[in-house]
């Protein structure tokens, strides 16, 4: 009962690392960029909420609206103001932009909030329990794993179902000729970085509660997820979600069975493990280059 106990906690913190390198995977499959501003996006997001419902009143439900819609709106900003003029820099160039963009939303959040953790008020507690099937289960663990489905669940649809979704997988294959079909990829670009930072602002509120809050609290998560997109594959969706769940069980089981001081060394193992077999990640697909 007890590896049982790990491998359900495990799956909620696991969902967790999805969800971030989820928003890491979204923007990579479509502009090839990797976002390093993503965990400090996530930071702010948590750090807005926090004052909305501290210093503003707002309800947590209130709150939570609020900051994914600014975090959508930062992140379409942020594409339009600065990727997309420096569009014809290297790929090193646009990750660097991202890297000081990061830099920038820390040094910001020193100044507004300070560098001391602070308690998130949250609806879900730690200390109210569920029996379920002989597991005990605390209602944050529950709760965080059922919302963080739900968003991976609306991204799925929004991606595979709708034309908006279409038109995001053909910029992603081929930005020109996309263009030449008449879909406006800057658009597309501009809400998928939006889409991206929204995802970064969940998983930020879902991991407030367990990080507390502070400048660093998604310093560990976003590199967590990151190693999520690397061991699933950086071009695959499900691939980050099996990723960021495995990532997530490895690490209790670890802790529960052998030691919690290395925790955190065990998901870059695995990634070292899975790329010396698999290069391109668990459902990552061969880039095969002809010369």
């Amino acid at each position: 009962m007890f590896f049982w106990q790990l491998v359900v906690s495990g799956l909620s913190i696991g969902s967790l690392y999805a969800l971030v390198g989820l928003g890491v995977v979204l923007l990579y499959r479509t502009s090839r960029v990797l976002n390093f501003a993503h965990g400090d996006l996530s930071m702010v997001s948590a750090m807005t909420a926090y004052t909305l419902i501290t210093g503003a009143g707002v309800t947590f439900a209130g709150a939570a609206a609020l900051t994914l819609l600014a975090a959508f709106a930062v992140g379409a900003l942020f594409y339009f103001l600065v990727l997309r003029p420096v569009k014809d820099a290297t790929l090193l160039g646009q990750i660097v932009t991202t890297a000081g963009f990061a830099l920038v939303l820390g040094g910001l959040a020193v100044i507004v909030w300070g560098a001391d953790t602070k308690a998130m008020p949250f609806p879900l507690s730690r200390f109210v329990w569920y029996d379920v099937a002989g597991l005990r289960i605390d209602q944050l663990t529950l709760g965080s794993f059922v919302v963080a489905c739900a968003a991976m669940f609306l991204l799925y649809l929004l991606v595979q179902r709708t034309k908006f979704g279409l038109a995001m997988r053909a910029v992603s294959q081929n930005d020109a000729a996309a263009k030449v079909l008449g879909i406006p990829v800057r658009r597309v670009l501009a809400v998928t970085w939006g889409a991206s930072a929204a995802l970064g602002a969940v998983g930020g509120l879902l991991l407030a509660p367990v990080t507390f809050v502070s400048p660093a609290m998604m310093f560990e998560p976003f590199l967590k997820g990151f190693a999520a997109a690397v061991l699933g594959g950086l071009d695959s969706l499900p691939g980050v979600v099996i990723g960021g769940l495995a990532l997530g069980v490895l690490e209790n089981l670890f802790a529960g069975y052998v030691s919690t001081a290395f925790k955190s060394t065990v998901a870059f193992v695995a990634i070292l493990a899975v790329l010396l077999v698999r290069p391109e990640g668990l459902l990552g697909r061969k880039v095969v280059r002809r010369v």
